[in-house]
């Protein structure tokens, strides 16, 4: 939608951080991919079972995708059943969108925030660990990225609710790029 450059300070900075939380997150991706191969070469080839490797990529998946959902809000790129919001003018879009954020995402993440906090609190009062022998120690440190989500959710949902005003008071052109959400037959 609109670059961070012309966005007042603190959400140009949250925009910022956002795209580089989710360019990093992509790195984890191929150490992931990489740490499958190898759990499944050393499985079949030698009958070598690692538990904490098997736990290191289902968490690293959790910290991609609790993490990453932000960037995928910035981008636009969670699903979206548009058979009006494609006809729709930029300032509609807008007003869409905003009411949107405003209306359902917002409450909804502060919803998760609050029902979260006794379980991911209950986990971080035990150390919560693996259930398995010789897992990874951190389920609570895995727990905690629910309130975590919710919260850069909410950070972002915030920087696309004032882009979304500035489209609508005209200090800020749509850019909506209706190309991203061609489907692809």
């Amino acid at each position: 939608m609109a670059q961070s450059r012309e966005l007042p300070g603190i959400i140009a900075w949250l925009d910022r951080a956002s795209e580089r939380l989710g360019n990093s997150l992509s790195w984890l991706i191929l150490v992931m991919m990489l740490i499958q191969f190898l759990i499944v070469v050393l499985r079949y080839a030698f009958s070598v079972n690692s538990i904490p490797m098997q736990e290191s990529v289902m968490y690293m998946h959790a910290v991609v995708f609790m993490l990453a959902a932000a960037y995928t809000l910035k981008h636009d790129g969670h699903v979206r059943v548009d058979i009006f919001y494609r006809a729709m003018t930029p300032k509609r879009k807008a007003l869409v969108d905003l009411a949107g954020t405003l209306l359902l995402l917002l409450p909804v993440m502060g919803f998760v925030i609050l029902s979260s906090l006794g379980y991911v609190g209950k986990s971080w009062a035990i150390l919560e660990g693996s259930p398995d022998s010789g897992g990874i120690p951190g389920v609570f440190l895995l727990k905690t990225l629910i309130p975590l989500f919710a919260g850069l959710m909410i950070l972002q949902a915030l920087v696309e609710a004032v882009k979304n005003v500035y489209v609508l008071t005209g200090r800020l052109a749509a850019t909506h790029d209706d190309e991203t959400h061609e489907e692809h037959l």
